[in-house]
């Protein structure tokens, strides 16, 4: 990995200037609502072009991926494609829908469309033209008669290119209203050198005794999908492989929808189509323990599903498999992987050494309707917060007279 590369850093290192482009309005701008899945080759084109040029890479932003979900998990919501374009050039698109609720609130407002596979959630900006796309996007949404209130924003990088825009362009308040911390691998060291300084010494000598005694079953191998004939046989694997564990059992896994089963085939063909896919897969004696699924979006990547066989989970094969995983830090074209785990994932927390925040914003749209509702909204979720925290609190030892 070259850390010169990397675009967003959620720690406080360094981090490269915009160029920012001016804000002023101008008549080669322009902004179009269209469909959630518009499948157009002339636009998708436009948005491979956008994705290859973006501030800050999203996996979950691209054209691959958005049109597998459109077409498999589109909710019950109006979806819409927000593009924005500067003098014929596509600089900004953000899928949009509209929201009947805001958190417990009975308040109609404008969210980033996701759903429960999308880990990630700020708009393809084109690199140079973040401020410029951010206020067109404001604008196109303060004047649409079908935006009303609020806008949501979920899942956007802290202080990341999107992020930092977004406050710049914003000229109205913009608020944090979530955050949360999650791995992120990201070090010019080699991968060896990288788990020693990273991993503690008590940690590597267990996982090399697991690796000892699996040893001692068979044959472990691990591998990557070398080509698309392949990806199939791959697929089902995977599918398999996770609806045999407690996803299973909880009815969330993957294959236990026919639609999210579809969903995730057609994503994982799109990428590998597009040149985004890497899967791995750990075996012994050709059984797979292990598998994962990456996007490659130079110079950043996502690690977006892993899956491992709870019958040999004494082993840790999602650990290992993990282990694997570190070779990413010898590609030249990666800067950092993005683990897409929860706060606080035990597995993927002791393994990576860096964090990014993950943060939701929330801001008003033009009128003095919007703007009252968003300082109701924000006092409610405040006097929610203050509640919490109060509750939290450890209670005061009582004291003897």
């Amino acid at each position: 990995m070259n850390a010169a590369r990397a675009i967003d850093r959620s720690n406080n290192r360094e981090t490269p200037q915009l160029r920012l482009a001016p804000v002023a309005a101008s008549s080669d701008i322009s902004a179009d609502f269209l469909p959630l899945g518009l499948l157009d080759p002339a636009f998708a084109a436009e948005w491979d072009d956008l994705a290859s040029d973006a501030s800050e890479p999203n996996a979950f932003m691209e054209r691959w991926f958005v049109s597998a979900g459109a077409a498999h998990l589109a909710p019950r919501r109006d979806g819409r494609l927000l593009a924005i374009r500067e003098a014929g050039t596509l600089i900004a698109l953000l899928p949009l829908a509209i929201e009947p609720r805001y958190g417990r609130l009975p308040v109609a407002h404008v969210e980033n469309w996701l759903h429960y596979h999308c880990f990630l959630g700020g708009p393809l900006l084109r690199r140079g033209h973040e401020v410029t796309a951010w206020a067109a996007i404001l604008e196109a949404l303060d004047t649409d008669p079908r935006a009303t209130g609020l806008l949501h924003l979920t899942g956007l990088v802290e202080n990341g290119p999107v992020h930092r825009a977004l406050l710049a362009a914003a000229n109205r308040p913009c608020d944090t209203v979530h955050r949360i911390e999650r791995a992120l691998l990201e070090s010019d060291l080699a991968p060896a050198a990288y788990y020693e300084a990273t991993v503690r010494k008590k940690k590597r000598k267990e996982i090399k005794r697991l690796q000892s005694r699996l040893a001692e079953l068979g044959v472990v191998t691990t591998t990557r999908l070398a080509n698309r004939d392949g990806l199939p046989a791959w697929i089902d694997t995977y599918l398999a492989l996770e609806k045999s564990g407690w996803k299973g059992r909880a009815g969330s896994a993957l294959a236990c929808e026919p639609h999210t089963a579809a969903f995730f085939r057609d994503a994982l063909a799109a990428a590998f189509d597009a040149g985004k896919l890497e899967l791995l897969r750990l075996d012994l004696d050709g059984k797979p323990l292990a598998m994962l699924v990456n996007f490659l979006t130079a110079p950043g990547a996502f690690s977006f599903k892993t899956a491992f066989d709870e019958a040999f989970a004494r082993y840790s094969p999602g650990v290992l498999i993990q282990l694997e995983n570190l070779a990413i830090l010898d590609n030249p074209d990666i800067a950092w992987m993005d683990s897409c785990a929860a706060a606080d994932h035990p597995m993927i927390d002791s393994l990576w050494g860096e964090r990014r925040a993950i943060v939701r914003v929330t801001l008003p749209l033009a009128g003095w309707r919007s703007r009252a509702l968003f300082h109701a909204a924000r006092a409610v979720e405040r006097a929610a917060s203050a509640i919490r925290a109060r509750r939290a609190r450890p209670a005061l030892p009582e004291t003897e007279e």
